[in-house]
Protein backbone atom coordinates (compact mmCIF):
# COMPACT_ATOMS: atom_id res chain seq x y z
CA UNK A 1 0.00 0.00 0.00
CA UNK A 2 1.21 3.31 -0.87
CA UNK A 3 1.56 6.37 1.40
CA UNK A 4 -1.13 8.20 -0.23
CA UNK A 5 -3.28 5.48 0.17
CA UNK A 6 -2.92 4.52 3.29
CA UNK A 7 -3.13 8.41 4.16
CA UNK A 8 -6.73 8.19 2.58
CA UNK A 9 -7.84 4.89 4.65
CA UNK A 10 -6.93 6.24 7.77
CA UNK A 11 -8.15 9.77 7.51
CA UNK A 12 -11.41 8.21 7.82
CA UNK A 13 -10.66 5.57 10.52
CA UNK A 14 -12.28 6.90 14.17
CA UNK A 15 -9.45 6.43 16.30
CA UNK A 16 -11.50 3.62 18.41
CA UNK A 17 -11.43 1.55 15.55
CA UNK A 18 -8.00 1.23 15.10
CA UNK A 19 -7.14 -2.04 17.15
CA UNK A 20 -10.12 -3.07 17.04
CA UNK A 21 -12.41 -2.32 19.74
CA UNK A 22 -14.56 0.00 20.86
CA UNK A 23 -12.02 1.49 23.35
CA UNK A 24 -12.95 5.00 24.16
CA UNK A 25 -9.79 7.21 22.91
CA UNK A 26 -10.41 10.44 21.66
CA UNK A 27 -11.17 10.64 18.21
CA UNK A 28 -8.49 11.33 15.78
CA UNK A 29 -5.57 10.35 18.28
CA UNK A 30 -2.31 10.44 16.82
CA UNK A 31 -0.61 8.36 19.13
CA UNK A 32 -3.56 6.02 18.49
CA UNK A 33 -2.60 5.53 14.80
CA UNK A 34 1.21 5.08 15.74
CA UNK A 35 0.60 2.35 17.56
CA UNK A 36 -1.71 0.79 15.78
CA UNK A 37 1.17 0.14 12.87
CA UNK A 38 3.68 -0.30 15.19
CA UNK A 39 1.81 -3.42 17.37
CA UNK A 40 1.06 -4.90 13.73
CA UNK A 41 4.71 -5.02 13.14
CA UNK A 42 5.66 -6.17 17.04
CA UNK A 43 2.54 -8.54 17.13
CA UNK A 44 1.52 -10.67 19.88
CA UNK A 45 5.08 -11.91 20.95
CA UNK A 46 5.14 -8.93 23.01
CA UNK A 47 4.47 -7.64 27.13
CA UNK A 48 3.73 -4.33 27.03
CA UNK A 49 4.21 -2.48 30.38
CA UNK A 50 2.23 0.68 30.26
CA UNK A 51 2.89 3.39 32.37
CA UNK A 52 -0.15 5.67 33.55
CA UNK A 53 -1.28 7.83 30.45
CA UNK A 54 -3.68 8.61 27.58
CA UNK A 55 -3.22 4.81 26.95
CA UNK A 56 -4.25 3.46 30.02
CA UNK A 57 -7.65 4.05 28.87
CA UNK A 58 -6.93 1.09 26.18
CA UNK A 59 -6.90 -1.24 28.72
CA UNK A 60 -10.51 -2.14 31.42
CA UNK A 61 -9.85 -4.81 33.51
CA UNK A 62 -9.49 -7.68 32.85
CA UNK A 63 -10.01 -6.69 29.21
CA UNK A 64 -7.19 -4.76 26.41
CA UNK A 65 -7.35 -5.12 22.76
CA UNK A 66 -4.14 -6.45 22.10
CA UNK A 67 -3.15 -10.13 21.98
CA UNK A 68 0.14 -9.89 23.72
CA UNK A 69 0.27 -9.20 27.60
CA UNK A 70 0.39 -6.13 29.70
CA UNK A 71 1.28 -4.59 32.78
CA UNK A 72 0.22 -1.64 34.21
CA UNK A 73 2.49 0.53 36.00
CA UNK A 74 2.56 3.81 37.73
CA UNK A 75 4.06 6.58 35.30
CA UNK A 76 7.91 6.65 36.37
CA UNK A 77 8.01 2.91 37.34
CA UNK A 78 7.61 1.41 33.94
CA UNK A 79 11.29 0.49 32.94
CA UNK A 80 11.64 -0.98 36.45
CA UNK A 81 8.75 -3.18 35.39
CA UNK A 82 10.05 -4.06 32.50
CA UNK A 83 13.55 -4.96 33.98
CA UNK A 84 11.08 -7.36 36.69
CA UNK A 85 9.57 -9.14 33.31
CA UNK A 86 12.64 -9.51 31.37
CA UNK A 87 14.50 -10.74 33.89
CA UNK A 88 11.84 -13.61 34.78
CA UNK A 89 11.92 -14.36 30.96
CA UNK A 90 15.18 -14.58 31.41
CA UNK A 91 15.03 -16.94 34.04
CA UNK A 92 12.67 -19.03 32.34
CA UNK A 93 14.66 -19.11 29.63
CA UNK A 94 17.52 -20.66 31.49
CA UNK A 95 15.76 -23.18 33.23
CA UNK A 96 14.01 -24.38 30.36
CA UNK A 97 11.02 -23.77 31.13
CA UNK A 98 9.84 -21.78 28.07
CA UNK A 99 11.59 -21.98 24.47
CA UNK A 100 13.27 -19.39 22.86
CA UNK A 101 10.51 -19.49 20.30
CA UNK A 102 8.33 -18.79 22.81
CA UNK A 103 10.19 -15.47 24.01
CA UNK A 104 8.77 -12.27 24.22
CA UNK A 105 9.54 -8.61 23.56
CA UNK A 106 9.25 -6.28 26.39
CA UNK A 107 7.98 -2.88 25.44
CA UNK A 108 7.63 0.37 27.46
CA UNK A 109 4.50 2.19 26.57
CA UNK A 110 4.49 5.52 27.94
CA UNK A 111 3.59 9.23 26.73
CA UNK A 112 5.85 12.50 26.64
CA UNK A 113 4.92 12.81 30.83
CA UNK A 114 6.81 10.02 32.17
CA UNK A 115 8.95 9.51 28.94
CA UNK A 116 11.03 13.00 29.42
CA UNK A 117 10.34 13.74 32.77
CA UNK A 118 8.93 11.05 35.59
CA UNK A 119 10.17 7.91 34.46
CA UNK A 120 13.68 9.62 32.74
CA UNK A 121 15.66 8.65 36.12
CA UNK A 122 14.68 4.99 35.55
CA UNK A 123 14.75 4.67 32.06
CA UNK A 124 18.16 6.43 32.40
CA UNK A 125 19.37 2.86 34.89
CA UNK A 126 17.69 0.64 32.84
CA UNK A 127 19.90 1.74 29.57
CA UNK A 128 23.11 1.68 31.63
CA UNK A 129 22.03 -1.84 32.81
CA UNK A 130 22.15 -2.63 29.10
CA UNK A 131 17.76 -3.43 29.78
CA UNK A 132 17.17 -5.75 26.42
CA UNK A 133 13.43 -3.78 25.82
CA UNK A 134 11.81 -1.41 23.38
CA UNK A 135 10.41 1.78 24.70
CA UNK A 136 7.62 3.45 22.97
CA UNK A 137 6.91 7.01 23.54
CA UNK A 138 4.02 8.35 22.34
CA UNK A 139 4.14 11.98 22.43
CA UNK A 140 1.39 14.46 22.47
CA UNK A 141 3.33 17.40 23.73
CA UNK A 142 1.80 17.37 27.32
CA UNK A 143 0.31 15.78 29.70
CA UNK A 144 -2.97 14.79 27.78
CA UNK A 145 -4.46 12.66 29.88
CA UNK A 146 -5.45 15.12 32.50
CA UNK A 147 -6.21 18.45 31.20
CA UNK A 148 -2.99 18.93 28.81
CA UNK A 149 -0.61 20.57 31.14
CA UNK A 150 2.64 21.35 30.14
CA UNK A 151 5.22 18.89 30.34
CA UNK A 152 8.95 18.82 29.23
CA UNK A 153 8.33 17.79 25.66
CA UNK A 154 5.96 20.95 25.44
CA UNK A 155 7.04 22.82 22.35
CA UNK A 156 8.63 26.77 22.79
CA UNK A 157 5.21 29.10 22.72
CA UNK A 158 2.16 26.62 22.46
CA UNK A 159 -0.76 27.13 25.16
CA UNK A 160 -1.52 24.57 27.94
CA UNK A 161 -3.86 25.11 30.81
CA UNK A 162 -0.92 25.39 32.90
CA UNK A 163 0.88 28.43 30.57
CA UNK A 164 -2.11 30.72 29.52
CA UNK A 165 -0.23 33.74 28.95
CA UNK A 166 0.28 35.97 25.98
CA UNK A 167 3.62 33.81 24.91
CA UNK A 168 2.39 30.68 25.57
CA UNK A 169 4.76 27.74 27.02
CA UNK A 170 7.49 29.73 27.48
CA UNK A 171 10.23 26.86 27.71
CA UNK A 172 11.20 24.75 25.17
CA UNK A 173 10.88 20.86 24.44
CA UNK A 174 13.78 18.65 25.93
CA UNK A 175 15.33 16.75 23.14
CA UNK A 176 14.82 13.42 24.62
CA UNK A 177 16.70 11.30 21.30
CA UNK A 178 19.47 13.42 22.13
CA UNK A 179 19.37 12.22 25.85
CA UNK A 180 19.08 9.16 24.70
CA UNK A 181 21.69 8.95 22.08
CA UNK A 182 24.40 9.84 25.16
CA UNK A 183 23.55 6.99 26.40
CA UNK A 184 24.97 5.17 23.62
CA UNK A 185 21.75 2.70 23.68
CA UNK A 186 21.01 0.00 20.50
CA UNK A 187 19.16 2.14 18.78
CA UNK A 188 16.95 5.40 18.57
CA UNK A 189 14.17 6.70 16.00
CA UNK A 190 11.85 9.20 15.59
CA UNK A 191 8.23 8.06 13.74
CA UNK A 192 5.13 9.60 12.84
CA UNK A 193 2.05 7.67 12.23
CA UNK A 194 1.57 9.78 8.88
CA UNK A 195 4.49 8.05 7.32
CA UNK A 196 3.87 4.68 7.61
CA UNK A 197 6.61 3.92 5.82
CA UNK A 198 9.07 4.95 7.60
CA UNK A 199 7.64 3.87 10.50
CA UNK A 200 7.39 0.49 9.78
CA UNK A 201 11.32 0.40 8.48
CA UNK A 202 12.49 1.62 12.14
CA UNK A 203 10.13 -0.79 13.95
CA UNK A 204 11.47 -3.57 11.94
CA UNK A 205 14.61 -2.61 12.52
CA UNK A 206 14.37 -2.20 16.07
CA UNK A 207 12.52 -5.42 16.58
CA UNK A 208 15.32 -6.89 15.43
CA UNK A 209 17.59 -5.76 17.20
CA UNK A 210 18.90 -6.27 21.19
CA UNK A 211 19.61 -4.06 24.04
CA UNK A 212 17.50 -0.40 24.79
CA UNK A 213 16.01 0.78 22.12
CA UNK A 214 13.86 3.74 22.29
CA UNK A 215 11.06 5.01 19.29
CA UNK A 216 9.07 8.38 20.03
CA UNK A 217 6.36 8.85 17.87
CA UNK A 218 4.90 12.54 17.74
CA UNK A 219 1.55 11.76 18.40
CA UNK A 220 -1.24 15.20 17.40
CA UNK A 221 -3.82 15.64 19.87
CA UNK A 222 -7.13 16.92 18.75
CA UNK A 223 -8.11 17.36 22.71
CA UNK A 224 -4.83 19.27 23.76
CA UNK A 225 -3.67 20.70 20.59
CA UNK A 226 -7.18 21.66 19.52
CA UNK A 227 -7.95 21.29 16.59
CA UNK A 228 -10.60 19.17 14.30
CA UNK A 229 -9.80 15.24 14.28
CA UNK A 230 -10.12 14.97 10.58
CA UNK A 231 -7.11 17.45 10.34
CA UNK A 232 -4.76 14.56 12.58
CA UNK A 233 -3.60 13.26 8.97
CA UNK A 234 -2.24 16.78 7.60
CA UNK A 235 -1.11 17.75 11.03
CA UNK A 236 1.26 14.99 10.87
CA UNK A 237 2.17 15.43 7.24
CA UNK A 238 2.86 19.10 8.16
CA UNK A 239 4.87 18.50 10.99
CA UNK A 240 7.08 16.42 8.58
CA UNK A 241 6.96 18.93 5.86
CA UNK A 242 8.10 22.38 7.98
CA UNK A 243 10.92 20.37 9.39
CA UNK A 244 8.90 20.72 13.01
CA UNK A 245 9.37 16.63 13.72
CA UNK A 246 12.64 15.84 11.89
CA UNK A 247 12.95 11.84 11.01
CA UNK A 248 15.77 10.29 12.44
CA UNK A 249 17.72 7.02 13.86
CA UNK A 250 20.66 6.93 16.07
CA UNK A 251 22.66 3.29 15.39
CA UNK A 252 26.09 2.91 16.08
CA UNK A 253 26.95 6.06 17.54
CA UNK A 254 26.14 8.13 14.39
CA UNK A 255 22.64 10.25 13.47
CA UNK A 256 21.05 9.55 10.50
CA UNK A 257 17.92 11.84 8.94
CA UNK A 258 15.66 9.37 6.90
CA UNK A 259 13.89 11.83 5.48
CA UNK A 260 15.44 15.62 3.95
CA UNK A 261 13.01 17.91 3.08
CA UNK A 262 13.63 19.54 -0.34
CA UNK A 263 11.78 22.08 0.04
CA UNK A 264 10.47 23.09 3.84
CA UNK A 265 7.16 24.57 4.22
CA UNK A 266 6.90 27.49 6.63
CA UNK A 267 6.23 26.78 10.01
CA UNK A 268 3.37 28.67 10.67
CA UNK A 269 1.44 26.32 7.90
CA UNK A 270 1.86 23.45 11.06
CA UNK A 271 1.13 26.13 13.48
CA UNK A 272 -1.94 28.05 12.43
CA UNK A 273 -4.01 25.11 12.48
CA UNK A 274 -3.75 24.51 16.47
CA UNK A 275 -6.00 26.13 18.72
CA UNK A 276 -2.57 26.28 21.17
CA UNK A 277 -1.05 28.53 19.08
CA UNK A 278 -3.87 31.06 17.83
CA UNK A 279 -2.53 33.49 20.60
CA UNK A 280 0.43 33.75 17.96
CA UNK A 281 -2.36 34.82 15.24
CA UNK A 282 -5.47 36.42 16.86
CA UNK A 283 -6.30 39.04 17.77
CA UNK A 284 -2.81 40.53 16.33
CA UNK A 285 -0.11 38.50 15.12
CA UNK A 286 3.00 37.91 17.29
CA UNK A 287 5.75 38.49 14.27
CA UNK A 288 8.54 38.23 16.99
CA UNK A 289 7.69 34.89 18.42
CA UNK A 290 6.95 33.29 14.89
CA UNK A 291 9.76 33.94 13.40
CA UNK A 292 11.74 33.40 16.62
CA UNK A 293 10.07 29.67 15.97
CA UNK A 294 11.14 29.61 12.76
CA UNK A 295 14.60 30.60 13.31
CA UNK A 296 14.75 27.50 15.30
CA UNK A 297 13.77 24.87 13.33
CA UNK A 298 15.98 26.56 10.42
CA UNK A 299 18.81 26.47 13.10
CA UNK A 300 18.56 22.85 13.22
CA UNK A 301 18.03 22.19 9.27
CA UNK A 302 21.13 24.18 8.65
CA UNK A 303 23.13 22.19 11.18
CA UNK A 304 22.18 18.89 9.37
CA UNK A 305 22.62 20.37 5.93
CA UNK A 306 26.41 21.26 7.36
CA UNK A 307 27.17 17.71 8.28
CA UNK A 308 26.02 15.82 5.26
CA UNK A 309 28.24 18.74 3.53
Amino acid sequence: MSDETMYKHMKDLPSSRLLGTGTPMCAGCGGLLAIHQIYDILGEKTVLVNAAGCMTLLAVYPHTPFRGSWLYTSMASAPAGAQGVRDALDVQLARGRIKPDEDLQVVVLSGDGAAYGMGLSSTSNAIEQDLDFIYLCYDNEGYANTGQQSSPATPHGARTSTSTGPRGFGGHKKDLFAIWAAHRPAYVATVIGTEPVDLARKIEKAKGLKGPRLIIALSPCPTGWDFDPRETVEIGRLAVKTGIWPLKEYENGKVTHTKLPSRRAPVEEYLVKQGRYAHLFKPARNEAMLAEIQAGVDGYWAEVEADHG
